[in-house]
C-alpha cells in the first residue's frame, strides 16, 4: 500500500486544519497518510516521529519514510529547509515553486502559445521605471514580485500633477512624496508594475477569478472550482484581505445575464489548458495551482497571477474533493516516479 506524508513547518497536525481533510480522503483512497515536520525526521533510521488519524484522535507514530510527501507549507528555518532540501533529494514530493510573478511572466511570454493573455509588467529598479509606466498606461498596479495574499498591492495613477494611491484606502500625495514613497517600497522588496486591468461589477466592485486546478490519478490536470472573488473596496479581492466570493454560477448569471454559459466555459476551457501548457514549461512536474484572472469589459481573459500553493477551496465539499486529488496524485506519483 502506498503511503503519503503530509510534511508542514508546524509540529502538531491539530494546529492545521486541512490536515484532517487529507487524512480522511487518504482512508477513503485506500492510502496509508501520516502528518510530520522536518524535525521529527531520522534520515539514520530512514523513519519518521508523525501523526496518524486513529479511532477519532491524533496519535504519534515511528513509521518508515512514505513513498511520496505532499510539501503542503514551505520551511520556515534554516534548519528546516536543510532537512527539506535533503528529504526532496530521496523522495518524491508533490509540489514544487513556479518562482515569483517575473519569473512566471518571463517564461509565459518566452513560451508565447499565451502570451497575449499576460498584463505587461515590467521590474521596478528604478523610480523612473514607475514614471515610464504611469506615462505609458495612466492607471498602474505595484506589487511586490514575491507577495502573497494581496499584501502590499497599490493602485497608482496620476492626475494635475499629483499622485492616486490606492491600497485599503486612498492617498493623495505630490511629486516630491511619491519619489519617496517610490523609492521606499522598492528598497525594502522587489517591486513589478503593471497597466491596470478594470475588472468591475456591475455595481462597479473590483473582482476576479480563482481558477482551481489540480492533476489526478492519473497525472492530468482538472479543474476543482471556479469561484470570484470580489473587492468591498479597492482593487485588492484576496479574501484574506477582506475580499468576499460568490457562488460561480449565481454571479455569472448575475453580471454576464444570457452570457453567463459561454464565460463559464470560456473559463473553464482556459483552466484546463493554460495548466497543461503551463506545467511544460517546468522540469519537474507541477501539481496543483491557483490561477487568478479578470474579465475586461471586452470579455478577454487577463491572467493576474499563477500560485503553485492555491491554498483550499472556499468551501468544506471542495476542500475534501481537492484533498481526494492531491491523495489520487500522490499514489500516481508513487507508482510512475524513478525516485527508488
Amino acid at each position: 500500500m502506498v503511503t503519503v506524508g503530509m510534511l508542514s513547518h508546524r509540529k502538531d497536525p491539530r494546529t492545521v486544519y486541512k490536515s484532517y481533510a487529507y487524512a480522511a480522503a487518504a482512508k477513503m483512497e485506500g492510502v496509508d497518510f501520516y502528518f510530520f515536520s522536518p524535525g521529527r525526521v531520522n534520515f539514520k533510521n530512514r523513519t519518521i516521529l508523525g501523526w496518524i488519524y486513529e479511532n477519532g484522535r491524533w496519535i504519534e507514530k515511528v513509521s518508515p519514510f512514505p513513498d511520496v510527501i505532499y510539501n503542503s507549507s514551505p520551511p520556515i528555518t534554516e534548519k528546516q529547509e536543510i532537512i527539506v532540501n535533503r528529504l526532496s533529494k530521496e523522495i518524491p514530493f508533490t509540489s514544487h515553486s513556479v518562482g515569483d510573478k517575473l519569473k512566471v511572466y518571463q517564461k509565459i511570454k518566452t513560451a508565447k502559445t499565451f502570451a497575449s493573455y499576460l498584463v505587461p509588467s515590467m521590474e521596478v529598479l528604478h523610480v523612473q521605471d514607475v514614471y515610464k509606466s504611469i506615462l505609458k498606461y495612466q492607471k498602474t498596479v505595484l506589487k511586490p514580485s514575491r507577495g502573497h495574499k494581496g499584501k502590499n498591492v497599490f493602485y497608482v495613477q496620476r492626475n494635475e500633477g499629483k499622485f492616486i494611491l490606492q491600497q485599503d484606502k486612498e492617498t493623495v500625495i505630490n511629486e516630491v512624496e511619491f519619489r519617496e514613497w517610490v523609492s521606499e517600497i522598492i528598497n525594502t522588496e522587489n517591486y513589478i508594475i503593471q497597466p491596470y486591468i478594470q475588472c468591475k461589477t456591475k455595481n462597479g466592485l473590483s473582482y476576479d477569478f480563482r481558477l482551481h486546478v489540480q492533476k489526478d490519478g492519473k497525472g492530468d490536470w482538472n479543474l476543482i472550482t471556479i469561484f470570484p472573488r470580489i473587492a468591498p473596496q479597492g482593487i485588492v479581492t484576496n479574501l484574506s484581505k477582506g475580499g468576499y466570493t460568490s457562488e460561480f454560477h449565481v454571479f455569472l448569471k448575475k453580471e454576464f445575464n444570457e452570457e453567463y454559459y459561454n464565460v463559464k466555459r470560456y473559463l473553464e476551457h482556459f483552466a484546463v489548458r493554460f495548466s497543461s501548457h503551463f506545467d511544460s514549461l517546468y522540469d519537474e512536474s507541477l501539481d496543483e495551482l491557483g490561477i487568478d484572472v479578470g474579465l475586461d469589459s471586452n470579455q478577454k481573459i487577463w491572467i493576474f497571477e499563477v500560485n503553485w500553493r492555491p491554498g483550499s477551496p472556499v468551501s468544506f465539499s471542495q476542500e475534501i474533493d481537492a484533498a481526494k486529488q492531491m491523495i489520487r496524485y500522490a499514489r500516481f506519483l508513487a507508482e510512475t516516479s524513478s525516485m527508488k
